[in-house]
């Protein structure tokens, strides 16, 4: 049985790029919410620190996810996310979820 994976992207705005980098993520949730294995790809933003957004995404598999790292939307959102953001990923697998 296939088990869920969660991506978590925690993303920092470069100095003066926080508008851009919204924009980039806006422009890459439609697509990535259309991918077949997609179960959830939400946007959120720190209220302590308006640079900060996280990503939270969630996946029906291991397979789902290579599929998303494949598309042409994730290609050119990690081609144009590196001179807007620090980010650091975090694949996760369920302990305990219900």
């Amino acid at each position: 049985m296939a088990t869920h994976v969660k991506i978590m992207g925690i993303l920092t705005a470069l100095p003066g790029r926080a508008e851009e980098l919204q924009a980039l993520l806006l422009d890459t949730q439609a697509a990535s919410r259309a991918e077949p294995g997609n179960l959830r790809w939400d946007i959120w933003r720190d209220q302590a620190k308006l640079d900060r957004f996280v990503l939270d995404e969630l996946y029906a598999s291991q397979d789902d996810v290579a599929a998303h790292l494949g598309t042409q939307h994730f290609k050119n959102y990690v081609v144009k996310v590196k001179d807007l953001a620090e980010r650091t990923p975090l694949i996760l697998n369920p302990v305990n979820v219900s």
